[in-house]
């Protein structure tokens, strides 16, 4: 029952400890109740399937507090997400468990921060990607604490929870070991140091900051379009209305940018028509008497055909000899008509992706797990598209579940876009932590790339956020209207955009040489150092 109970802490600290309403703190000690209770199954010699299932109790609550928002857009893909994703994280602290009963303290400690980074990595990178928890996402509300990502990314977020929590359960095992007041007070001295110095730098950074870039006058669209009820029984025709009206209001002689949101033209597009599509038409007679202003907006496009040798992997059959690619794209028009379209290539699991359908679909057919959204196969494009004004002005479009990806993103960087522009739409969660964890992730990406953001939600939040990671100005959730501001470009390359997740791949090399040694060698005796 114990052991029960210090599971249950560990995911309820956690829990406690995640944004949008959590305080990180709790996340440098949430670890080490759980923690506790696998050192005790492994020096009791309990079976350690129980160390599998005490973890997956831990992680299967955090997931739960955190991420259950999932339910407002399908109940089965939350339990999906819960279910799989506490599986995964469990398995994760087995592997520990096995590693640790052949290492030392130290060794077995470096291989979990290891493990944990590569496990978060690869989240990043395969198709069942869910890097929603990964663990330096936590400060997503404190970022006056982490202004040094943009030197490590997110990562460098994780192994600082990670570094905390192992030397607070050292000092716990030898404080049980040795009765040792003196032990305690050390190691309080010592683990709020290690919180507090990246703190202090991180304010540092935060007041010598400078945005040394050009002013860009934006208006930001917020259709506040029900994506259940309305969104898809809404014409172009009447999108184009809105958008127009929302935008008359704010518009002058010197605004660069008009963003509206992803998606937010529906209707049945077909991507070889869109020089003649209502969008396009929308943003010519929107910009027609301004002549510094661009447009840039979501689109869902469709290129239908019958050539079967245009079929890949991603490509939708609709009936016999009839086949379509569906496009989740940005699109964008300046003054003189000239166009560009990206096409979104992160992409959310079973609702824009089919996971290793060579594996799954002899299984399961066609069909997909529906996580929220329009269910079918979208098509992507491999390399970051930057949308360039004819001064030469870059903007990043990322779309959507993109904004979660921190090396992802760097890729706009490298292609030089002096800002970031993300258009998504998070009305499918509800009135839920959903919405403003989504928004508060954003804060990372300006952070890491020192770009400022406009970000264009269809029903909140959309806002103005500067390259420290700071809101400059927001139209709240649920609201209709449009917002205008100015932000600061950067041509500057943070260290992190140079090197992406260099962190994860030492941890991914650590990880792989500590397990291939311990399980090779001889065991011992293992002490607390």
């Amino acid at each position: 029952m114990k052991n029960i109970l210090l599971a249950i802490a560990s995911g309820l600290l956690l829990g406690i400890g995640w944004p949008t309403y959590g305080f990180p703190l709790f996340l440098f000690f949430g670890i080490v109740p759980l923690l506790m209770t696998e050192y005790k199954v492994r020096h009791h010699k309990y079976h350690k399937s129980q160390v599998f299932g005490f973890a997956f109790l831990t992680f299967f609550i955090w997931n739960m507090i955190t991420t259950w928002w999932i339910y407002n857009s399908t109940p089965f893909g939350m339990w999906f997400a819960e279910i799989v994703n506490s599986l995964l994280m469990a398995l994760v602290l087995l592997i520990y468990h096995v590693i640790a009963r052949r290492a030392t303290f130290t060794v077995a400690s470096v291989f979990l921060t290891s493990i944990w980074m590569s496990f978060e990595y690869l989240h990043l990178q395969w198709q069942f990607s869910w890097p929603w928890l990964n663990l330096g996402n936590g400060f997503a509300n404190f970022t006056s604490w982490i202004q040094w990502y943009e030197y490590t990314g997110t990562f460098g977020g994780t192994l600082w929870i990670w570094i905390v929590n192992i030397g607070i359960f050292r000092s716990v095992l030898l404080f049980a070991e040795h009765k040792d007041k003196s032990i305690l007070y050390r190691s309080a001295i010592r683990n709020g140091l290690i919180i507090i110095i990246p703190i202090l730098i991180s304010y540092v950074i935060l007041k010598t900051y400078q945005e040394d870039g050009e002013d860009v006058e934006v208006i930001i669209l917020q259709p506040n379009i029900n994506p259940y009820t309305e969104k898809y029984n809404t014409s172009d025709d009447r999108v184009g209305v809105l958008l127009s009206t929302l935008t008359s209001s704010k518009i002058s002689k010197t605004t660069d940018f008009i963003i509206a949101p992803e998606t937010v033209f529906a209707d049945n597009n077909r991507l070889k028509n869109f020089q003649n599509s209502i969008a396009k038409k929308t943003a010519l007679s929107i910009i027609a008497e301004y002549p510094k202003a661009n447009f840039l907006s979501g689109i869902s496009l469709l290129d239908v055909f019958r050539d079967q040798s245009k079929v890949h992997s991603q490509t939708n059959t609709h009936k016999s000899g009839v086949f379509y690619d569906d496009y989740n794209s940005a699109f964008f028009v300046r003054p003189d008509g000239t166009d560009e379209l990206y096409h979104k290539s992160k992409l959310v699991v079973g609702v824009e992706n089919f996971p290793y359908q060579s594996v799954f679909k002899p299984i399961v057919g066609d069909a997909m797990i529906d996580l929220g959204g329009t269910v079918a196969k979208k098509t992507t494009q491999p390399d970051r598209e930057v949308f360039f004004t004819k001064e030469g002005l870059g903007a990043g479009p990322i779309i959507c579940y993109e904004s979660v990806y921190g090396e992802f993103v760097t890729g706009y960087v490298r292609n030089n876009a002096d800002f970031l522009a993300i258009i998504t739409n998070d009305a499918w969660w509800g009135i839920t932590q959903g919405h403003k964890q989504h928004m508060a992730y954003a804060k990372f990406r300006a952070i890491e790339t020192r770009r400022s953001i406009a970000r264009s939600a269809n029903t909140g939040i959309s806002a103005i956020i500067n390259q420290t990671g700071t809101i400059v100005s927001s139209l709240g959730y649920n609201e209709q209207g449009a917002l205008k501001g100015t932000l600061k470009t950067n041509d500057k390359i943070t260290f992190y955009v140079k090197a992406g997740d260099y962190l994860a791949r030492v941890a991914i090399f650590l990880m792989i040489f500590i397990f291939l040694f311990s399980v090779t060698k001889r065991r011992k005796k293992i002490s607390i150092p």
